[in-house]
């Protein structure tokens, strides 16, 4: 039986070994992540899967679920931990052993199965666990049902059921692998490195990009959960630079980096130029919208603009419709509005039919890019960069702010700009001409110049991004301008990285 779990215990104590440890912070907006041991124990992580099952049972959905975890040290014990939970609340478990995010999301298709839970912490540095969940196919959970698994494991309300099965589920990567490999044969020769920073990608990549043709230069593709280069997050500019020196080194066509469970790719070209994902996503729309004509897109609201201004884009007919930024987010905006293709400019990529299966990969995103070269062959990734519109836009920048504060700095800085923008205040002595507020505050001035503050969604962090149409001057403008407030903010501490 389950009992409300306690937030004051301590490792190497008779407690720690016997009572649930749950942090109520780690209870996300679309998925769950605290440090270990530090904010969840194995005990309550085996509450947390007795809670799971216990919502999965609550929902009306056949009891049957996938589970994977990435690669770390501690995973493997987590998901232990997680499936004794599911089993105790009456679950069919099919143990899919080590994976990434998408080969989870898949195992859901390829078993007929319709819950998934993978343990994984992202891109997050060692120490942090966590895990996706699911219980409809291709979608995972959101805020509201965040909110009740929440309720359920704090109020120690997670129910014990017979019923609960175990199923060790053999080859499922090679299954995964050979599905992708079956979608594309390159026509051209194509030389491309792949950088996975020692993360569960490491394990897929090379085999799938070799699978379909292509010459592949490895990069930090051995499996090290101490991770001793860099953390594997495309977004991370260390590990962008060690992908595009890589890329020059060895006259690659194009470099591809994936985050650590799997679910995102960055891209570097041919010049080793490193693109951020929402440019990359314009190109990918561009091509895909002279094959479908009048697609309908989504992306996030730290993306680039030019989804909306891109001449090539409203010449073919396309429609982009801006939305919260995470995963979960993106991914049910674009199942609803029949998106052929969601873009998030942290490099979450959703294909929909007939493209994809509507969930998050990042090699099914680098065999878009992939592709979209070998329709060209007489393009280099460089090539495309250059026909888009030059704008001047930051890397995704993260300032510390408590988990408990972030919201509510974020509400400030909401109530500023429109505050601002009722009585005609300005920004780098222009105009506020728009203000997005479907995910915290995008403010747009007069000459498109734009910045993005929000709270971030899965770590103790706020989420910045700016960027200009017009001049490098105006992107650091508007950055300088928004710096200033949230530095007056006492919650609000140093960055992760700035420009």
């Amino acid at each position: 039986m389950a009992v409300k779990p306690r937030t004051d215990l301590k490792p190497n104590t008779f407690e720690f070994e016997n009572e649930p440890l749950v942090s109520p912070s780690g209870f996300r907006e679309y998925d769950a992540r605290w440090l270990f041991p530090d904010q969840i124990n194995l005990v309550g992580v085996r509450d947390l899967g007795l809670g799971l099952g216990t919502l999965i049972h609550e929902l009306g959905v056949r009891p049957a679920i996938s589970v994977g975890h990435d690669f770390r040290s501690y995973s493997l014990s987590i998901k232990n931990a997680l499936i004794v939970g599911l089993m105790a609340a009456g679950c069919e478990v099919y143990d899919i052993g080590l994976a990434l995010s998408p080969v989870a999301y898949f195992s859901q298709f390829a078993l007929d199965v319709p819950c998934v839970a993978m343990v994984t912490a992202s891109h997050n540095e060692n120490g942090w666990t966590g895990v996706k969940m699911g219980a409809e196919r291709p979608l995972t959970f959101g805020p509201e049902l965040m909110t009740r698994l929440k309720d359920i494991v704090l109020a120690g309300a997670g129910k014990e059921r017979a019923g609960g099965r175990y199923h060790a589920v053999d080859g499922m990567a090679r299954t995964y692998i050979e599905d992708l490999i079956s979608k594309l044969k390159l026509k051209h020769p194509l030389k491309v490195v792949a950088a996975c920073g020692n993360g569960t990608a490491g394990a897929f990549a090379p085999k799938v990009l070799e699978g379909i043709g292509a010459t592949v230069i490895p990069l930090d593709c051995e499996l090290d959960y101490t991770f001793p280069r860099y953390n594997p997050n495309p977004e991370d500019m260390e590990m962008l630079h060690a992908l595009a020196h890589q890329v020059r080194e060895s006259g690659a066509d194009v470099g591809l980096g994936f985050d650590g469970d799997g679910d995102r790719c960055g891209v570097v070209d041919n010049e080793g130029e490193e693109i951020f994902a929402d440019k990359v996503g314009v190109m990918l729309a561009r091509d895909l919208s002279a094959r479908f004509p009048d697609a309908q897109f989504v992306v996030d609201v730290k993306s680039t603009g030019l989804y909306l201004t891109d001449p090539v884009l409203i010449a073919n007919g396309a429609k982009t419709d801006y939305w919260k930024t995470g995963h979960s987010y993106i991914k049910r905006r674009s199942h609803e509005l029949g998106a052929l293709v969601g873009f998030e400019k942290s490099g979450h990529y959703f294909f929909n039919a007939p493209l994809g299966r509507g969930y998050d990969d990042g090699l099914v995103s680098a065999l878009a890019v992939c592709e979209m070269l070998d329709r060209n062959p007489g393009k280099k990734m460089s090539d495309l960069r250059r026909d888009l519109q030059q704008t001047w836009g930051s890397p995704t920048m993260s300032p510390y702010c408590a988990d408990e504060a972030k919201y509510d700095v974020v509400d400030r800085m909401v109530a500023y700009f429109e505050d601002q923008k009722a009585k005609g205040g300005k920004l780098i002595g222009q105009n506020i001409r728009d203000l997005v507020t479907v995910n915290g505050v995008r403010v747009v001035l007069e000459d498109g110049t734009w910045g993005l503050v929000r709270a971030s969604s899965n770590k103790p962090g706020l989420v910045v991004v700016v960027e200009s149409p017009t001049s490098e001057a105006n992107m650091r403008g508007i950055f300088k301008e928004i710096d200033t407030l949230l530095s007056a903010q006492p919650e609000v501490g140093e960055y992760d990285q700035k420009i």
